[in-house]
């Protein structure tokens, strides 16, 4: 289950604040958030990257997947594509395939186009495509659509106990 704490920001105004976002400040990791707004019928990484002022390859979409009983996070630019065999070969599985999206919300606590590498109900192995490292900044989801929350790669790489690999489709 998500929790959301209301807080006010410098004019006076009442937000949400996410269960991510709690648990960065936590931490004491700097970040910064954008909202967008998102639209039911296009949870689409096109959608977000239109409204929010960030490069295509800064924004990274979370996906879960499963091999048997084990889970894994996987995290790639919101423009790409997932090479399932370059991850299964990454995480020491023989296949590997995305979860069923009724499972999503149980097993992490988050629902499609809002789900983070951060706060889910338990640890995944993640994965992140390996040019991240490349960036100066990353968005993921904050834990709720229509909010992506913006931070130092290697900060949140270090959070969730990250690794980096090759696994995006290249053409």
């Amino acid at each position: 289950m998500m929790f959301y704490c209301i807080i006010n920001d410098s004019k006076g105004l009442m937000k949400m604040k996410t269960n991510v976002l709690r648990l960065l400040d936590y931490q004491h990791i700097y970040y910064e958030t954008k909202e967008y707004d998102y639209d039911e019928n296009d949870l689409s990484g096109k959608h977000i990257m239109e409204q929010v002022d960030l490069k295509p390859e800064e924004i990274y979409k979370t996906l879960v997947l499963h091999s048997g009983n084990d889970y894994l996070v996987c995290c790639i630019p919101v423009m790409e594509e997932i090479d399932l065999k370059k991850l299964a070969k990454a995480s020491g599985h023989k296949s590997v395939e995305m979860i069923r999206q009724k499972d999503l919300l149980p097993l992490t606590g988050y629902i499609r186009g809002g789900c983070s590498p951060i706060g889910m109900k338990k640890k995944f192995p993640t994965y992140f495509q390996e040019d991240i490292l490349l960036l100066d900044k990353v968005a993921v989801s904050a834990g709720k659509r229509g909010i992506q929350v913006i931070l130092n790669p290697k900060n949140l790489i270090a959070y969730v106990n990250g690794q980096c690999v090759d696994v995006i489709r290249k053409e």
